[in-house]
Order: C-alpha cells, then sequence, then structure tokens
C-alpha cells in the first residue's frame, strides 16, 4: 500500500527567540509566489505586528537556490493567453481575472511590508527576482550575501517590473536603477548594496549564526557581528556611462547613446535592450520617469496594478513567456510598438488598486 501524500506548507513559520520567520517553501520552482503564499505571508505579519513578544520577522526562502524566483509565470501565462487571444477585450475584469485577484493582494503585501512596524529582516541570498524583490526590497533590513543574484526581469517576457519594482529603480542615482529595468540584469550583492537596494552584506556561510542571533541578540547585535563590507560593484563602476546613456527621453536613444560608448559592457548593454518587447521598454521606461515623482510606494503600486492588468491584454506578454518560459526557444515575436498603445498601459481602471481593509 502506498504512503498517503502529505500536504507540505507554502510558506513555514518558525520562532526564534524574540524574532518569528518566514520560510517561503517551494525550493522546488526557488520558491516562486503564489497567491496562497501571499494571503499566508499577510495573515502572519498582520498577527505578529500585534504581538509585543515579537521584535523582528525574518524571511528566508527554503534550499539551496534562493529566496524566490517571482511569481508562478505558467500560471500568469494561461490568463494573458486567454486575454490576449480575446479581440474584443478592452479591460479586464479584476474579479475574473486570477492574475488580477494575485496582484491585487501582492502588491498589498508589498506596501504592508514597507510600512511594517517591526524589525522586517529579508534574506536576499541565492536568486531574487520579480516578486521576490516585492517581499524583500520594501523591508528595513536587507541583507545579501556573495550568492546572490537580484533582478527585475519583466521585459524580457513582455512584462512591466511591478511589485514595487519601478519605485524602488527610479529611485536609484545615476541612471543605474533604469539600466537595471531596461535589460533585466543580474545584479550580485555588492550592486545591490551600491545601489540602495540592499543594507548590509552578510557571507552566505554565517547566514545560519545571523539568523539565529537576530531572535538571541537583537537585529543590530547581530548585523554589528555578521556583516561585512562588500566587494566592490562592477556596475557601480559604469555609473559614469550609465548616468549619460539612461538619461535619454527614449529607449531609442538611450540604445544609440550605449552604441556611441563603444565599450563591451555598453555594446552588451544595447544588444540586450533592442532583443527586449519595443512595448514593454517603453511602458518601463515611461513607468519609471513617472514613479520618480511619487510621493508614496502606494502611489507607485495604483500606477504599477494599471499596467500590469494591461499587459495581460497585450500579446506580447503571452508571447514573451511562451518563448522565455513554455517553449523556451528563445526567440519571441514581438508585437509592432505605437506610442497609443502605450498610452492606454496607464488609464485609470474601474476597479484600482486601494488599500483598505
Amino acid at each position: 500500500m502506498s504512503e498517503p501524500s502529505v500536504l507540505v506548507p507554502s510558506v513555514l513559520t518558525e520562532e526564534n527567540g524574540t524574532a518569528r520567520s518566514l520560510i517561503l517553501n517551494r525550493p522546488k520552482s526557488i520558491n516562486a509566489i503564489d497567491h496562497e503564499m501571499v494571503t499566508e505571508m499577510a495573515e502572519r505579519l498582520h498577527t505578529w505586528a500585534a504581538d509585543d513578544t515579537v521584535d523582528a520577522v525574518i524571511l528566508s526562502g527554503a534550499g539551496e537556490r534562493g529566496l524566490c524566483a517571482g511569481g508562478d509565470i505558467v500560471a500568469i501565462h494561461r490568463d494573458a493567453a486567454a486575454l490576449s487571444g480575446n479581440a474584443d477585450s478592452t479591460d479586464v475584469d479584476a474579479e475574473q481575472s486570477p492574475s488580477a485577484k494575485f496582484w491585487f493582494d501582492e502588491y498589498r503585501l508589498n506596501a504592508t511590508i514597507s510600512g511594517y512596524p517591526k524589525k522586517y529582516v529579508a534574506i536576499m541570498d541565492g536568486i531574487v527576482m520579480g516578486g521576490g524583490v516585492g517581499v524583500s526590497a520594501h523591508g528595513d533590513v536587507r541583507v545579501v550575501t556573495d550568492r546572490t543574484k537580484l533582478a527585475m526581469p519583466e521585459v524580457g517576457i513582455g512584462f512591466v517590473p511591478d511589485v514595487g519594482g519601478t519605485h524602488l529603480l527610479s529611485r536609484v542615482p545615476d541612471g543605474l536603477g533604469t539600466y537595471a529595468g531596461l535589460t533585466a540584469g543580474h545584479l550580485r550583492g555588492a550592486d545591490a548594496i551600491a545601489m540602495g537596494l540592499a543594507d548590509h552584506f552578510v557571507p552566505a556561510e554565517s547566514l545560519s549564526a545571523f539568523i539565529a542571533a537576530v531572535g538571541d541578540v537583537g537585529v543590530d547585535a547581530a548585523v554589528a557581528e555578521y556583516a561585512v563590507a562588500a566587494p566592490a560593484s562592477e556596475l557601480a563602476e559604469g555609473r559614469d556611462w550609465i548616468a549619460e546613456a539612461f538619461a535619454a527621453d527614449t529607449v531609442s536613444e538611450i540604445i544609440e547613446r550605449c552604441r556611441a560608448v563603444g565599450t563591451p559592457a555598453s555594446d552588451k548593454a544595447a544588444d540586450t535592450i533592442a532583443a527586449k518587447s519595443p512595448t514593454a521598454l517603453a511602458v518601463t521606461l515611461r513607468s519609471l520617469r513617472e514613479a520618480a515623482g511619487d510621493a508614496t510606494l502606494e502611489d507607485t503600486l495604483i500606477r504599477e496594478y494599471r499596467v500590469s492588468l494591461r499587459c495581460l491584454l497585450h500579446p506580447d506578454m503571452a508571447e514573451g513567456i511562451r518563448a522565455q518560459v513554455i517553449d523556451k526557444d528563445r526567440n519571441p515575436k514581438w508585437a509592432s510598438y505605437s506610442d497609443d498603445a502605450v498610452d492606454a498601459f496607464f488609464a485609470p481602471l474601474p476597479h484600482d488598486l486601494t488599500f483598505e481593509d
């Protein structure tokens, strides 16, 4: 007789002295975050916020590969494929779209993390992408390691940085945030520190001891004992040409300026950007420029929610996920670009994102 299957929670919790741990527990998918996980995290954070015995919350990921590879992209593809293939669709019905429901609660979780009343310690070890950035980089104690590979890779699948990513990237000086958003490249831990996307560098071999120390002696003492100076950031070394190239008003001009620099790094950046969805790139650039003027993260998340839902309707998202994740031919056929199509991404929704319960 076969053994009955055991349902393993996708989010684990642990007591650690005066701290509580949230552990994303889908290691086979690099802890890709889904709606159930978002709901569980939000409930736990709400409970611990009112618990006077809890001083800090520690977020980490199960397994050796990383904190979180982003959202459940296969599920989102199903939604995008159905909606983008409907010629009669003029907007997304948020009550009928699983992706819309997921993003609604996910973005609210991002806002909760940003304003959390307890210390929120994010262990940004290994792969930290997309939704993984959203549940970590809005915290007030962000720890990277020598294994960190952080990215907002959305433009590569015809999507646009979300989960407050445009808020974060728009505030990185010298065009480095715009560079990261348009190239979708991986950032090392040292890059994240240099860009202000992380606060402390702890060697991966010290993480277990650091996490234990947070519960034993508190966050500040644990940081003082285990954090070390970050290595030099290779990306930051190119800040001069990046600042000049990525200050341009359009994606095409950014590509031209990169090519004019004429270095291997700038040529690679130009080639990388040119291969992405033209529409997603233009929407991303505009999103970043508008987010730079937002007073709050919530303002940015409202815009990102509009943009994300409109991405479901645009054919590039379904096609980009198909090429990169489903068929893996790495040869997307992007739709033709128009300024009018870009404007439509930013129009108010019939039911915009809200933050009231």
